[in-house]
């Protein structure tokens, strides 16, 4: 291990720069879960399923307009990239608190459609400003950033809504989020590398994507010619080796990593869900911030052993390690049991979520970056999305145990899984 390499990457200005815009960006939406769900409880009276429902409503835009905002950055740049999120970050959430329940489930989906794309901005741009063992421990500390951002900014959204400012607080969230995006704007940081933005002309470009498309490969090439319907086959391979060209960056390997990023977030949505179930159940919803502050300081020491050391290990093992170590989540009896039970998954986390971005920004070529860490954010919101109600259904029939127990194997699974996929693979590529 090496800490040098954390005073080295520090003393880089733009990524120092960069790192704490992210984290400053990402503070008001990490708050905003916690004061739409008390606003949609408290204000509009309508119940936890109702704020369940806007959660999942915008989570599913996030979801879906993730590579779409990525992709954007690829394409038109950073800033021209942005100004939808500045304008409707600003605009939707102040007119959130305002409408009633009906209206309010549009203005959300839109809002995660169109939201800030500060996570996949910070990765990709990271990507180009580090490489080498300073990549990894760039990775490691924006991991690290996310768990210090996540808390402070739930916490205070919960002081915000029970002091009845939910108003207020979602009207924020909208204001300060649309200054991030400016000055992030401003600050323009590089999401491509000086010899990437030099690349000249566009005939220069068409020969690049017909040789990509060349060497794509035979299943690849056969999987988008499915997609081109059969009647379109007579206008010749343009559609064809378009779609393909499309795809190229989507290999096997890059799947694999967007399949732990899901792991992750369901394991991680679950573990939350859990815990908040344990000790509401016992009565003790006040000793829920000391279990959150011993996982989220255990994912910080973790993450800044992980982006000491001089060699990667693999996202699939941490992800199988950090579900492993949840289970014994499930048998913690009180509330300190259940803080120091927490430590040991904790301590992956960070590592999970850093390993499986370098993993993607070693993949994939510059060119297509951007549109893959929105898929891999898409990924990981969508095993978020699942992970809470998988972990829901389990509490509701066997209790709080069966939260923890439920997505801890179930990550298990998905990694045993995955792991024998790329045993069986290794074992053909001899033959073929």
């Amino acid at each position: 291990m090496n800490f040098a390499l954390y005073r080295e990457l520090l003393a880089v200005r733009p990524i120092r720069r960069l790192l704490l815009v992210g984290m400053v960006a990402r503070i008001p939406h990490s708050a905003a879960g916690v004061l739409l769900t008390l606003h949609i409880v408290l204000s509009l009276d309508q119940g936890y399923a109702a704020a369940g429902a806007a959660a999942a409503v915008m989570t599913i835009g996030i979801a879906v307009g993730a590579p779409w905002r990525g992709r954007r950055v690829d394409t038109v740049g950073l800033r021209t990239a942005l100004i939808p999120s500045v304008i409707s970050e600003a605009v939707i959430w102040s007119v959130v608190p305002h409408v009633s329940y009906q209206w309010l489930l549009p203005l959300v989906f839109v809002g995660g459609l169109l939201t800030l794309p500060i996570f996949s901005v910070v990765r990709q741009s990271l990507g180009v400003l580090a490489d080498g063992d300073q990549r990894r421990t760039a990775f490691a500390l924006d991991a690290i950033t996310t768990e210090v951002v996540f808390m402070i900014g739930p916490a205070a959204g919960a002081i915000v809504a029970t002091s009845g400012f939910t108003v207020l607080g979602l009207t924020i969230v909208g204001v300060s989020t649309s200054l991030a995006g400016l000055f992030l704007m401003w600050f323009n940081p590089p999401t491509r590398s000086p010899a990437q933005d030099e690349e000249c002309s566009a005939d220069e470009r068409h020969a690049a994507e017909a040789a990509v498309v060349s060497a794509a490969p035979a299943h690849l090439q056969e999987a988008a010619a499915e997609l081109v319907p059969a009647g379109a086959t007579h206008r010749g391979p343009g559609l064809r080796s378009k779609v393909a060209h499309n795809f190229a960056w989507f290999t096997a390997t890059v799947a694999a990593v967007f399949a732990v990023a899901a792991g992750a977030g369901m394991v991680l949505s679950g573990t939350d869900v859990g815990i908040v179930a344990a000790l509401e159940t016992g009565g003790r919803q006040a000793e829920i911030g000391i279990v959150f502050l011993f996982w989220c300081a255990a994912s910080v020491v973790g993450g800044l052993v992980y982006g000491a050391m001089h060699r990667p290990v693999s996202p699939i093992l941490l992800l199988l390690g950090m579900a492993a170590l949840t289970i014994p989540m499930g048998f913690a009896h009180d509330t300190w049991s259940l803080a120091f039970t927490a430590i040991l998954p904790g301590l992956l986390c960070a590592p999970v979520l850093s390993s499986a971005s370098e993993k993607v920004a070693d993949l994939v070529a510059e060119e297509r970056r951007g549109e893959a860490m929105g898929w891999y954010g898409s990924a990981l919101t969508g095993g978020v999305a699942l992970g809470a109600p998988l972990a829901g259904v389990f509490i509701d029939v066997t209790g709080p145990s069966g939260g923890f127990v439920s997505v801890g194997a179930a990550g298990v699974v998905l990694c045993f899984a995955g792991l024998i996929l790329q045993q069986r693979r290794r074992g053909k590529s001899p033959a073929q």
